[in-house]
């Protein structure tokens, strides 16, 4: 499948990724984020809850939940 893609206002595209992490205090904790290659832990749409917004100074793209 492809992977979601995001075109910024500057005409950038971003793909949307994920990752499991595990924090310092050993929890493990799922991560989303943007990068501008796709690669093997791309996901095909945003997950349930979140929506796409892009941060006003640099244009990246990030998730966040929905209220």
């Amino acid at each position: 499948m492809a992977a979601f893609s995001y075109t910024n206002s500057k005409g950038q595209v971003y793909y949307l990724h994920t990752r499991e992490v595990t924090l310092k205090n050993g929890r493990k904790q799922r991560i989303y984020f943007f990068a501008k290659d796709e690669r093997a832990d791309h996901l095909d749409a945003v997950p349930a809850g979140y929506q796409v917004i892009e941060t006003t100074r640099t244009g990246m793209p990030v998730l966040k939940k929905q209220k």
